[in-house]
């Protein structure tokens, strides 16, 4: 069975967002920090003003999957937060994997091969 290390309390949403470092692209922004552990710990942000909630979760699905098709490259012990833009509704797959990439190599996030 596949368990997911998810980020749940509001708490733990805005310590990254004050303490963590953040990188910003015209789909996302990635906010990450240390967590000391020897998992990734993962949250998504979709925003009400992105749509309708069909809108919203599809865009978080893409997310995920962009998420759990890359986490081999990604360092192991960090807290991970997404935050979906306005572009990510109507965008193209490869360019949200693309800039979700881009956006964890200004972090430091990828392995030392992928980067």
């Amino acid at each position: 069975m596949n368990v997911r290390n998810t980020l749940k309390k509001n708490s733990e949403f805005r310590r990254l967002y004050t303490r963590g470092k953040s990188a910003v692209n015209s789909y996302m922004a990635v906010y990450c920090r240390r967590n000391g552990s020897p998992v990734n710990r993962l949250g998504y942000t979709v925003s009400t003003k992105l749509g309708h909630a069909v809108v919203r979760n599809r865009v978080r699905r893409r997310l995920r999957e962009i998420v759990r098709l890359n986490s081999p490259r990604l360092k192991t012990g960090w807290d991970i937060v997404i935050v979906a833009r306005r572009r990510c509704v109507g965008a193209d797959y490869r360019k949200m994997d693309a800039a979700f990439l881009r956006a964890c190599g200004e972090l430091g996030l990828l392995k030392e091969a992928e980067a």
